[in-house]
């Protein structure tokens, strides 16, 4: 699984459930809600990820968990 570099969060290892399949994403505080929301809406226009959760920690950390339906052919991932 590919890291990103600290200053714009990192990926942990993907996980799956049933029909669903999840990529957790740690967005430290010094991201911007808008560097944040092009990040997310990057990952859905070309990996056909959705929002599934945000966790806002103190310190302004958040959790972001995206999920998208399994598929036999998987979609190609970005490289970041």
């Amino acid at each position: 699984m590919a890291r990103m570099a600290a200053s714009t969060g990192g990926v942990e290892e993907d996980a799956s459930d049933g029909d669903w399949e999840y990529r957790p994403l740690h967005l430290p505080a010094d991201v911007s809600r808008m560097t944040a929301a092009v990040r997310l809406a990057i990952q859905a226009e070309f990996g056909g990820w959705e929002l599934s959760r945000v966790r806002l920690y103190p310190g302004g950390v958040r959790k972001v968990w995206l999920r998208r339906r399994r598929s036999k052919h998987m979609l190609p991932e970005l490289s970041i």
